[in-house]
Parts: structure tokens; sequence; C-alpha cells
């Protein structure tokens, strides 16, 4: 089968789905392509031709695909284009994350012929409470170099657009997950949660570090802090992907959740990427 044009998909406030992504996209070989960056923006052009290959790589907060994503995706349509997935999360756990993300296309037209999972650092990952910390790096970023390959000899090796099958992602193979360390984690979640601890929303800001650079109010992908008050964040739209906190030049915002210190310690060993095609 004959697919010359690529269309790159990817919402990524912290830039990890990105670039897996971008790796994927590299392995494929082909040579026009499309990208579109929902973090800040909404899809255009959403009709895909169906003869374009689709790769769509997004984060997975709190074992579902981010919500703001599925909102900036919700126009796309096509009549049969083949869709690659990949979902990218920060070592705990994708749980049904892939799952829903192919349903969400399916309903879209899309064939999805290949699905993957990725680990990338945890958003609430710090020097102190390093989660999964440096990923995707260059052994991941390969691995989805060499998944885009494999996807593109199934292209070639299809005959016709029936012939390009369609895959079951919820048959991918699931990362190996040691029983005590998760154990222990949803232990102490509970425990945490029983204790009346408040759990903070927003990051905070420290305004002697703060010189107004407007460099979070640009990249918040959920419009949660306005310029001219870059020290406050408005709860009710923040998403907590931490792209500020991470961003941030002069280093003046945190995100000080217990949850960081408990990822940290329950999840030490670094899950492998999977693929399915």
């Amino acid at each position: 089968m004959n697919i010359y044009a690529v269309r790159l998909i990817t919402f990524s406030p912290t830039h990890t789905s990105k670039q897996v992504g971008e790796a994927i996209v590299r392995g494929t070989g082909l040579s026009e392509i499309t990208q579109t960056d929902l973090t800040l923006h909404p899809a255009g052009e959403p009709e895909i031709p169906e003869n374009t290959l689709t790769v769509i790589a997004v984060p997975v907060y709190g074992g579902r695909v981010a919500p703001l994503a599925l909102e900036r995706m919700k126009d796309l349509r096509t009549s049969g284009a083949p869709a690659v997935l990949a979902v990218v999360y920060g070592n705990r756990a994708y749980e049904k994350a892939l799952a829903e993300l192919d349903a969400f296309v399916s309903e879209r037209g899309f064939k999805v012929i290949a699905g993957a999972t990725f680990v990338g650092e945890h958003s609430y990952s710090t020097e102190r409470n390093p989660i999964a910390a440096g990923r995707p790096d260059t052994d991941d970023l390969q691995f989805a170099e060499a998944f885009g390959t494999k996807i593109r000899a199934k292209i070639e090796a299809a005959t016709g657009k029936d012939t390009l099958y369609a895959v079951d992602v919820r048959r991918i193979q699931r990362p190996r997950q040691p029983f005590l360390p998760l154990f222990r984690f949803l232990r102490k979640v509970v425990k945490l949660r029983k204790s009346g601890v408040p759990m903070p929303r927003v990051p905070e800001t420290d305004a002697t570090l703060c010189n107004h650079c407007g460099y979070c109010v640009l990249h918040c992908p959920a419009g949660a802090i306005e310029k001219g008050d870059e020290c406050n964040t408005v709860a009710e739209k923040c998403i907590r992907c931490c792209a500020c906190v991470k961003g941030c030049p002069q280093k003046a915002r945190i995100f000080d959740t217990p949850f960081a210190a408990l990822l940290s310690d329950c999840f030490k060993r670094q899950k492998e990427d999977k693929i399915i095609l």
C-alpha cells in the first residue's frame, strides 16, 4: 500500500510526548510530514485524507489520556486513515489510556494499525524526588524509531487498504510491575488521603524569584496563568502538567505534592516501552 504523507499530532506540555512522536515519524522514513501541536491550540484542518498515516502521541494523567488533549482533537475526522497511537506515562501505570485513545480515534473514522506505551519523565519529578527522570532517553527514542520502521514495513507489505490490518491495542503486553512496591504505594495513598492533609491544587510561586518574564503565561496549555499576575494560578483551569514548573527560567515555581515522594519511592524500577502492530 502506498502512503507518502504522515501527520504527527501531539499534546506535550513538557515535551516528552512530542519527542516520542517525532522519533516514530523519523523511523517511518516518510518525507512529507505535517505536525500539529495541540498543547496550546485545537487541531486545525480536522479532516485527514485516508492515504495519510496519522501518528498521535499524548501524555497520561492519572491513568487516563490528558482530557485537554481529547478536547482539542474532538473535531478530527477521516474515512479510514491509518493511525498509530502512543501514550506516554510517568513510570507508574497507563491503566486504560491506550484503549481510551483507541476508542476515541476509532469513533472519528481512523483505523488503528499500531499502538505503543512509552515512559516519560513524570510531571511531578524533581531533583529531590526523581520519577523516570530524563526519559524518554536515547534508548527510548531509538526504540521509537525502530517502531516507526516496523510500521513502514507493515504498510508496504499490505496490498491495499483492506489488508492493512487493524490491531486490538488491549492485547499489548503490559510492563512488569512488582507487587510489593505497588502494594506499598496504594497503602500509602490510602493513609495520606485519610490523614486529611490538604493536597496542593496548583504550583506555588516564589515572588522573590519571579521576574514576570511571561514564560509561564505563554506555555500554560490551559490558560491558567494571566499576564501581569504570574505569581498566581487559576485552580479551576490548572491541569497540573507542571510545564510552568519545569520551564520557568528563574526556577520560581514549584509543585510540592506529597505524591511526588510516594511515586519516587515506590516506582524506582524503570518500566519498558511496549508496542503492538
